[in-house]
């Protein structure tokens, strides 16, 4: 660990001024996150003791947000995107302290998830432009793997830090909201460091683009597995194996190792294989996660089941880091540079338009036939999304190291 952290500063040090604010940012941000993360899903068990169905439903106000982002983000077209990220930070500093502090019921705890989620939706298309923003041509993966490195290396100290906390240091939810805040706080002021870019008129970030309808489809595939995952997976480990915060957050800690080497690995694999293997890659592994999140308690004895069903948590987590693919691929069918904000933007509003529905269906499914069912759902998606990811095509002026110059690219 320590010799990825001197790692990790040489790399700080080397890096151009942007670049070095975006970094900082996104090394407290990804510690909030993990920290809210960690802590959530105990948080309401404990405050509110909800049903799976009481679960799901909280996605609805939750996930509205990034329904939203697409109608917010052109409302704020007069901020650029390094500006709107400072302000997502800025709600999520809002979002946690309201909900750490001031929900004396579960409705009013509802309305500050929906201050902290719009944060969090808000952040989610701007993050990728900036990284694509801050790369070098034909090394976007790359850079977006790197980048996903540092936040999992936050992650790590986020989720660690929950460990130690409630383990040994007696922490409450308290002390974990209050933390989370702190990193919220300091990542905003980075963001609003950085340099003013270029904004986009309000009305390009409401159109839909015939020519990038295979990204929009994928967009609804992701939305769609994600919240089952996003929901339920850890709602499995906390009221089917019964397991406390610790373990929540041993396995986040676990994932965020994983991902310093996997996601770098990964943003390569972009940029030598192209996204139409990385994206087939991503289908088939969830065909297998899904099943072993629904069907090992059935198949093997508790104590195999909560392992694999361990394992099935870390390779989802990985599976997540997938989404640098669809980005990337955005960037290459772009029609012109000002198309790809916008377009992230979109993404996130119909993967929402579906996370939403699929989180209530999923609440129904759960309560009506058991948490099995719900994964079962999540492999037709995932085999959906096979399908989806096979018509994946790289416009022809574009190689393995970045797009052709004109005077060398093939001719239609």
């Amino acid at each position: 660990m320590l010799d990825a952290y001197e790692a990790l500063h040489r790399r700080i040090a080397h890096m151009s001024r942007e670049l070095r604010l975006f970094v900082m940012a996104a090394l407290l941000m990804g510690m909030a996150y993990s920290i809210i993360d960690a802590t959530f899903n105990n948080f309401l068990n404990e405050r509110f003791a909800l049903s799976g169905f009481e679960r799901s439903f909280l996605e609805f106000p939750r996930e509205i947000p990034g329904f939203l982002v697409v109608f917010v983000s052109a409302l704020l077209w007069f901020l650029c995107s390094r500006r709107i990220g400072a302000l997502s930070m800025v709600l999520g500093v809002v979002g946690t302290l309201l909900i750490g502090f001031a929900s004396s019921a579960y409705a009013i705890m509802v309305a500050w998830l929906f201050i902290y989620s719009l944060g969090q939706h808000l952040f989610m298309p701007v993050a990728s432009t900036i990284g694509m923003e801050l790369a070098k041509e034909g090394q976007t993966g790359q850079r977006l793997g790197q980048l996903n490195a540092v936040r999992n290396f936050a992650a790590i100290g986020g989720s660690f830090l929950v460990f130690l906390g409630f383990k040994f240091l007696g922490f409450t939810f308290h002390h974990t909201f209050v933390l989370a805040a702190l990193a919220f706080a300091l990542a905003a002021g980075f963001m609003f460091a950085m340099k003013r870019d270029k904004t986009h008129p309000p009305t390009v970030y409401l159109k839909l683009h015939r020519e990038y309808r295979l990204y929009y489809i994928l967009a609804v595939f992701y939305g769609s597995r994600k919240q089952l995952f996003m929901t339920f997976a850890p709602w499995v480990l906390v009221t089917i194996f019964r397991q406390p915060t610790q373990t929540i957050a041993t396995l986040l800690t676990i994932g965020g190792v994983i991902g310093i080497l996997f996601q770098p690995f990964l943003g390569w694999a972009i940029d030598r294989l192209g996204e139409r293997v990385v994206l087939i890659s991503e289908a088939v592994l969830l065909v297998f996660v899904c099943f072993g999140y629904g069907f090992s308690k059935s198949l093997f004895p508790e104590d195999i089941a909560f392992l694999i069903t361990c394992v099935c948590f870390l390779l989802d987590q990985m599976s997540m880091s997938f989404g640098m693919a669809r980005s990337t691929y955005m960037k290459k069918i772009a029609r012109q540079v000002t198309d790809i904000q916008p377009a992230l933007t979109v993404s996130v509003t119909i993967d929402h338009i579906f996370s939403i529905s699929v989180a209530l269906l999923g609440g129904l499914i759960w309560s009506a036939f058991g948490f099995q069912y719900v994964f079962l759902l999540g492999m037709f998606i995932a085999i959906g999304n096979l399908f989806a990811a096979w018509q994946v095509r790289v416009p022809k002026s574009y190689t393995a190291s970045g797009p052709v110059p004109a005077t060398l690219a093939p001719k239609d």
